[in-house]
């Protein structure tokens, strides 16, 4: 271990981290008074390089995922990163500041005997976030990790974003826990389907016939892809796009130069139509819509994100809907309702999901078939659910909502209750969307707005829009405006004013 000069503490400033090199270690300093920390450079979730990111609330947030850290320790607060930053030795000695080329040994948790079994079924955002919150509190009882799909627990973001542009195969999709995490505790992995959960008898039934007694189990099992109720819809050629399996059919059936239909102008269905037009495919999607997203992002934004993908020859087809599809083994046709007849032997359904919770028993479920829980993602006795399943209570309304980051804190959230610490949901929901090279962040859930002020022009580059009910910040929407994102993600937990909000973004310019 040797210790190296890095910088002089007058270079530092309060609220920006400084990126140095430590020998061949690249590590970031923050500055607290007269006192400096040293930690890893790049955000362990997706390597965002964290010398960009914002200082704000005793937290450093990640530029581009909005993951929180503790500026004092390094420790994770808020997803999408699941572990701490490495930490650094650090000195101030005559004015200047020295690190230690080599990070501090990892502090593991205390584990003691615990006869408890908690089962996590699901291996996606919520059941990884859930695992990882477990094993790092020191849960010492038997934990058993159920998945049904055969890729070890995945980022699923980039199936829609890189993996079917072509840009990252389906194998090198980043997982969400690095080996050395699982080894941790008593975790017991099991690859297999559940068939029944019974409530009653706190007991999985696993489709080979195994049975599993817990004390607290957690449902993270996410949506399953809708298959509209159209003639056709069966055939070969007629691709979900869910895991890496769908991602890796998908590309097997994917020829440039080839027309694709995608049906539905959502955040997936727009995603893929990205996407498979940086494949070089002939994309066309179909659209009940006259404008899509408009619902979620207002009729400007929706229209400017339209016209960037016609700029960049993606053709849509609506306001209409899909007749039938046709062929007899395998696609030939997609006939639309207008009468119009797409050629092609591909299309993707961009239609949705529905939980999938069709194994529950003993719980009532709701009309849309998730589970209700309240703030604590308790959904009965001893049963917890997180993400796409879970109705959950934000602002004092019921709400699901199927965003990847959100199952995310759904699921620290569920595993901390477990555990018996006192958690509720009181963050602010975050998603992010990638369209030809453009990234449009979402902060807030825009349900009830009535008008929209914004900040610079959607049509003409970075911009940040308010959605409000009459003067309060419901819902925020921006590409570009990093700092200003960052700072809103934690501020608003806490009622917010547009004009405060304007403020705040003055405040926290860009550079």
């Amino acid at each position: 271990m040797t210790q190296h000069a890095v910088a002089r503490l007058e270079q530092l400033e309060q609220q920006r981290p400084l990126r140095v090199q430590v020998g061949s270690e690249e590590v970031i300093l923050l500055r607290q008074g007269d006192q400096v920390h040293a930690y890893q450079a790049n955000c362990p979730h997706a390597g965002a390089p964290l010398e960009e990111g914002t200082v704000y609330g005793g937290l450093l947030i990640c530029p581009w995922h909005k993951a929180a850290f503790a500026v004092d320790e390094g420790a994770v607060c808020e997803p999408p990163a699941l572990c701490d930053l490495r930490r650094y030795p650090t000195q101030v000695k005559a004015g200047e500041v020295w690190v230690d080329d080599q990070p501090l040994p990892d502090t593991q948790p205390p584990r003691h005997s615990d006869a408890r079994c908690f089962v996590v079924i699901g291996a996606g955002a919520a059941g990884c976030a859930a695992v990882a919150t477990l094993l790092g509190h020191g849960f010492g009882g038997r934990l058993v990790w159920i998945d049904q799909e055969r890729h070890p627990a995945y980022d699923r973001t980039s199936l829609s974003k890189f993996v079917i542009a072509g840009e990252m195969s389906p194998d090198e999709v980043p997982a969400l826990l690095e080996a050395d995490d699982l080894r941790q505790g008593h975790l017991q992995r099991v690859h297999g389907k559940v068939r029944l959960l019974d409530i009653g008898k706190r007991q999985v039934l696993l489709a080979d016939g195994q049975r599993i007694n817990y004390d607290h189990a957690l449902l993270a099992t996410g949506g399953k892809p809708l298959r509209p109720d159209i003639a056709g819809v069966q055939l070969s050629g007629v691709c979900v796009l869910r895991s890496c399996d769908d991602a890796a059919h998908l590309l097997d059936s994917a020829e440039p130069g080839q027309p694709v239909v995608i049906v539905g102008d959502g955040f997936i269905g727009l995603e893929a139509a990205s996407a498979l037009r940086k494949y070089g495919m002939q994309v066309h999607v179909v659209s009940r819509h006259h404008v899509p997203l408009a619902k979620q992002l207002g009729e400007r934004i929706g229209r400017s994100i339209r016209e960037l993908h016609q700029r960049k020859g993606v053709i849509f087809h609506g306001p209409t809907e899909v007749e039938r599809i046709e062929g007899s083994d395998k696609v030939e046709a997609v006939l639309l309702a207008n009468g119009e007849r797409l050629p092609t032997s591909l299309v993707l359904l961009g239609t949705g999901v529905k939980p999938a919770t069709a194994f529950i028993q003993g719980v009532q479920l709701a009309d849309d078939h998730s589970l209700r829980v309240d703030a604590r993602m308790l959904a009965a006795e001893g049963l917890w659910a997180a993400g796409d399943i879970a109705t959950f209570p934000l602002a004092g309304q019921p709400v699901r909502i199927e965003h990847w980051r959100l199952a995310q804190q759904h699921g620290v959230i569920a595993a901390a209750n477990m555990l018996g610490e006192l958690s509720r949901y009181d963050d602010v929901p975050f998603f992010w969307t990638y369209q030809h090279g453009r990234t449009y962040e979402v902060l807030g859930h825009g349900r009830n707005w009535n008008r929209i002020e914004y900040v610079g022009e959607p049509e003409q580059g970075d911009f940040i829009a308010l959605q409000c009910i009459d003067d309060q910040v419901e819902a925020v929407i921006a590409k570009g405006y990093g700092r200003a994102m960052a700072v809103l993600s934690q501020r608003m937990k806490r009622p917010l004013s547009s004009k405060d909000a304007r403020e705040l973004i003055d405040a926290w310019p860009e550079g």
